[in-house]
């Protein structure tokens, strides 16, 4: 392979030039027919078009009355058109029953345990919650490190949400029994979880760019889920007073004023 620049030979698996240091991988695309070809060569391979030739110019624009956008320039905003596609669908406005579950003693569980078999201990720990959630049609809108941020609600609706969310939580934290079961005999620990859930009015949407987007709920709503889910006790449920008027009766509750 001849170095374009000081036109030394080198091998031909060589990606840099031993006598100048250049980069060899460079292409020339035919302007012709646009086939990328190696650097050097005079004519394309594949059409024999001539690569020394300028591109031609672009034709005149036709006459056109004062006032009149040239054709070149609607042609522009014709293919620039189908990017308007690429905006987020519109949100939804709607009642979301949000619940965060959060693993106790996260710190101290990965000074106690070896990287690897910290990232087993949680990813059970989030398979266990995750086939509890999904049980009773809750949606998981992130993972937070060890935390789970969960919707009632969003996609499918139920009039029953603020009960399906309580009775997960509840059924997250009786299912952690039986995994602590199994984490005790293989690494000597128990875990413990504590869950918040506030039921309010969100506008969900998504949110993200660059390739990355998520369905996110906003507004208050997520913000209380959080701030009640630091007040409860491992092992617990704290729920908000408007939760609470949507299932009581149906659940054993005590005031924390």
């Amino acid at each position: 392979m001849k170095c374009p620049k000081c036109q030394f030979e080198n091998p031909e698996d060589s990606m840099f030039c031993g006598a100048c240091g250049s980069s060899l991988e460079i292409e020339v695309i035919c302007p012709n027919c646009g086939s990328k070809l190696p650097a050097g060569f005079k004519f394309c391979n594949k059409c024999g078009h001539n690569l020394s030739e300028l591109p031609k110019a672009p034709p005149k624009e036709d006459s056109a009355p004062p006032g009149a956008m040239p054709t070149s320039a609607t042609s522009d905003i014709q293919e620039a058109a189908p990017a308007s596609e690429t905006r987020a669908p519109e949100a939804q406005r709607r009642q979301l029953t949000v619940m965060f579950c959060d693993l106790v003693g996260s710190t101290e569980l990965s000074a106690q345990l070896d990287p690897e078999d910290l990232r087993e201990v949680v990813r059970s720990y989030q398979k266990t919650a995750a086939d509890v959630i999904q049980n009773f049609d809750g949606y998981i809108a992130q993972y937070l490190g060890d935390g789970l941020l969960v919707y009632f609600g969003y996609p499918q609706a139920h009039e029953d949400d603020a009960h399906r969310a309580v009775r997960a939580a509840l059924g997250i934290v009786e299912a952690m029994g039986t995994l602590n079961t199994r984490l005790e005999s293989e690494y000597g620990i128990q875990l413990a979880v504590r869950l918040g859930i506030h039921t309010g009015p969100v506008v969900v949407g998504e949110m993200g760019w660059g390739g990355r987007h998520e369905q996110l709920a906003l507004g208050e709503t997520p913000n209380i889920a959080a701030r009640l889910e630091d007040l409860a006790e491992p092992d617990t449920v704290v729920i908000s007073v408007i939760t609470k008027r949507l299932v009581e009766g149906a659940f054993v509750l005590k005031d924390l004023g």
